[in-house]
């Protein structure tokens, strides 16, 4: 089970990647790509090129987890721009963009302490 916790590291590539990729394409990319490391815990999130989809993944010290959501009416209304190769997004923000929603416009309460 993955859970969305305020302390969790989120990584959102900014660019599509080839959804034929699973679990070793994209470990690949954030490797390769993004310089990062994926087995630390962090969730790295990728959207298709026609913005009808979204994967998700994490390592849990186990094994990795891969999670996939396809939209079925609709098609992302917000991703964030390419100012860099991977953008930082709160777990409250991801929330928000799983449900296709667009993080920077959603009202939420000012986080009391800064958890960085």
């Amino acid at each position: 089970m993955i859970q969305l916790v305020p302390h969790l590291k989120i990584f959102v590539a900014c660019d599509p990647v080839d959804f034929r990729k699973g679990i070793d394409g994209l470990v690949a990319v954030c490797r390769q790509q993004f310089d990062r490391d994926p087995f630390s815990g962090a969730v790295f999130v990728f959207r298709n090129r026609s913005r009808t989809s979204i994967k998700l993944i994490v390592y849990d010290s186990q094994g990795f987890w891969l999670c996939l959501k396809r939209f079925s009416k609709s098609r992302l209304t917000w991703w964030p721009d390419g100012s860099g190769p991977l953008h930082p997004m709160a777990a409250h923000q991801l929330h928000v963009l799983l449900y296709n929603g667009d993080p920077r416009r959603a009202r939420m309460a000012d986080a009391w302490r800064d958890l960085k």
